[in-house]
């Protein structure tokens, strides 16, 4: 395995030489200026990263494909992404390469949810709601879905495709690489405070695009959850299913055949019967892809969306009345709960001929 640190920066020369300089010790680092007026470039040079300069500002994930490419032109395997204004702890590199060195098909993302230290109450609400809907439409427990502290196979970039810019990207490639086949390893980080320096995650428009990316993903999934459910009703309808459940219930009301009275409450019983044990199936089955949790995640948003925004503009100068309701509805990711069978997430996955 061959890493190479990507760092992505824009407007972040307070932070970023300290951020070199801990994480060259680990691999050889790549700092992408996405258009930076601060003078960051310079310094993350300084500091011993190699720099590549956009011209103008082309948002994180142009930043992050630019620094990828240009990874791969270095001999790399696998590169490493974490942010530039320190918030991502370069001492937890090791353990993020020795899980991706140990995983084989595996992207690796840092929980920041886990770890040591505490994220602000609405960003940590948030992810956790993204995750959520990430966890049930991937099939795969993600409990930091917003986490930019990864490890990317390089192989990945081969077999998948994506076509979201900014902070959405890092959404859909987890998406998208788990439709791949690839697994999501998750490695505790800490959560670092970034101090004076200000995120340039936008809560307002970036968790606007972030929403509306899996809230379009998301009616995609209950369409084919609709189509499932329609199959089983139409299954179940086909006549030579009909012929044999009409079968098994006359053999059921046989012995009682000699009394009209007891024959009808005999055919009765057996037809309850398995028509509980029919809506028991599928119950158990929507609960294996954790459809009924979804649903009630999904009514829930109209509420939980609202309540975000606020949290967002008002900080702590308002009561938390939005963790009760995470903890309640959203929970967290349980392996179990997010089964996908054959019931697919719409990304786009490249094929040979589709290059």
């Amino acid at each position: 395995m061959k890493p190479v640190i990507v760092i992505p920066i824009f407007d972040e020369a307070a932070t970023v030489a300290r951020v070199v300089e801990h994480a060259r010790a680990h691999a050889p680092v790549l700092v992408v200026d996405d258009g930076s007026r601060d003078g960051g470039g310079a310094v993350a040079a300084a500091a011993g990263a190699e720099v590549l300069r956009h011209g103008r500002r082309l948002g994180k994930a142009q930043a992050l494909l630019s620094g990828i490419a240009a990874a791969r032109r270095r001999g790399a395997t696998v590169v490493l992404t974490l942010d530039g204004d320190g918030q991502h702890d370069p001492a937890a590199i090791p353990a993020m390469l020795a899980v991706a060195g140990g995983a084989g098909r595996a992207l690796v993302v840092g929980n920041r949810l886990d770890g040591r230290g505490r994220l602000p109450v609405a960003r940590r609400n948030a992810i956790r709601v993204a995750s959520f809907f990430a966890s049930w439409l991937s099939g795969t427990p993600i409990a930091d879905s917003q986490s930019g502290f990864r490890v990317y196979p390089l192989v990945l970039f081969d077999e998948v495709r994506t076509c979201r810019g900014g902070f959405v990207f890092e959404t859909e490639i987890l998406l998208a690489a788990a439709a791949a086949g690839f697994a999501i390893e998750q490695v505790s980080v800490p959560a670092l405070s970034r101090g004076a320096e200000r995120s340039r995650f936008r809560p307002i428009r970036d968790g606007a695009a972030i929403a509306t990316f899996l809230a379009g993903r998301t009616l995609v999934r209950w369409g084919r959850e609709a189509a499932t459910l329609a199959g089983g009703v139409l299954a179940a309808l086909h006549p030579d299913r009909l012929s044999t459940r009409h079968a098994a219930i006359l053999e059921a009301a046989a012995a009682s055949s000699d009394s009209p009275l007891g024959w009808s409450l005999a055919v009765g019983v057996a037809v309850v019967r398995r028509a509980g044990l029919h809506v028991r199936a599928g119950w158990d089955e929507a609960r294996r892809r954790g459809t009924d949790r979804a649903a009630l995640a999904t009514l829930a948003t109209p509420l939980t969306l609202p309540l975000l925004v606020l949290a967002a503009l008002a900080g702590d100068r308002v009561p938390d009345l939005l963790t009760p309701l995470v903890d309640a509805v959203y929970g967290r990711p349980r392996p179990e709960s997010f089964d996908l069978d054959d019931v697919a997430v719409g990304v786009d996955v490249m094929t040979e001929s589709g290059g």
